[in-house]
């Protein structure tokens, strides 16, 4: 099994996650052309598709859904809140209601070869969820836009070989920055986004002898730097109450436009 962020970032997301014989995407948050563009560099094709999974409605994880699902008639697995939140978004043009399969937390989706079991998280959506997947004894997850974790989250992604997980803003940087008081709230809030800090310390209580590589994802283009999530990450690792170093397994940074490394276990 293998993951790989075509993009990720407060601007667009889009994550390729896949083995052999079966192809995922987990959100269209980008042009359908940059989407393509990124799996042309996979070798693979929009036809070569099997599902493109929803985590919620916000533009930034379906901007590009409708035009793609429409050129290649590939399935769309959301929940029913999130379904229902992008039939009325009409910038994304009238999306064929067949293509569309409702998914639930914690209710188990066989795609072929890849297991895929959604997640409850805590965002300002119709009904929001995070995706782990299993391939034989190999697990992966795509966990972003999360204002906060429990134990329902730490329980959720124990034993995960990889890991996408939200850095989205340093606190200070978000706090002396642009954006408006109420917009602050928001991110900082419960139902907003995962600071560096919180990143660190969530990851922290998932490390075990067997876990390969996570990536840092859905950075804020006006609250973060690449360098400061990596190196806040590290930090909370090194001082967690748990036996792993920062050095015991690689942690990479995904691009908001670019392709990241390709990491197959």
């Amino acid at each position: 099994m293998r993951m790989c962020s075509i993009a990720s970032g407060s601007s667009g997301n889009c994550i390729y996650v896949g083995t052999e014989a079966t192809h995922l995407l987990v959100d269209v948050g980008i042009s359908c052309k940059k989407t393509l563009e990124g799996l042309n560099q996979l070798g693979l094709t929009g036809k070569d598709i099997d599902g493109i999974l929803i985590t919620h409605e916000h533009s930034d994880h379906v901007g590009g859904l409708g035009i793609l699902s429409r050129q290649f008639g590939i399935p769309i697995y959301a929940t029913a809140g999130t379904i229902e939140a992008i039939k009325k978004n009409r910038s994304l043009g009238q999306i064929d209601s067949s293509l569309f399969c409702e998914i639930a937390a914690d209710e188990k989706k066989i795609l072929k070869d890849i297991t895929v079991n959604p997640m409850r998280i805590s965002h300002d959506a119709a009904q929001p969820v995070a995706y782990r997947f299993q391939y034989g004894s190999r697990r992966m997850a795509v966990v972003t836009d999360l204002g906060t974790y429990d134990a329902y989250t730490v329980e959720s992604l124990k034993g995960m070989d990889v890991l996408m997980l939200e850095a989205n803003h340093d606190i200070n940087m978000l706090q002396v920055g642009p954006y408006p008081y109420y917009l602050k709230q928001r991110i900082l809030g419960k139902k907003g986004h995962l600071s560096n800090e919180l990143s660190g310390k969530l990851l922290g209580s998932l490390l075990h002898d067997h876990f390969k590589t996570v990536f840092l994802g859905h950075l804020s283009k006006e609250n973060n730097l690449a360098e400061l999530a990596y190196e806040t990450v590290r930090l909370e690792i090194a001082m967690a109450d748990n036996p792993y170093k920062p050095e015991d397994f690689p942690i990479l940074v995904a691009n908001r436009s670019e392709l990241s490394q390709l990491v197959e276990i």
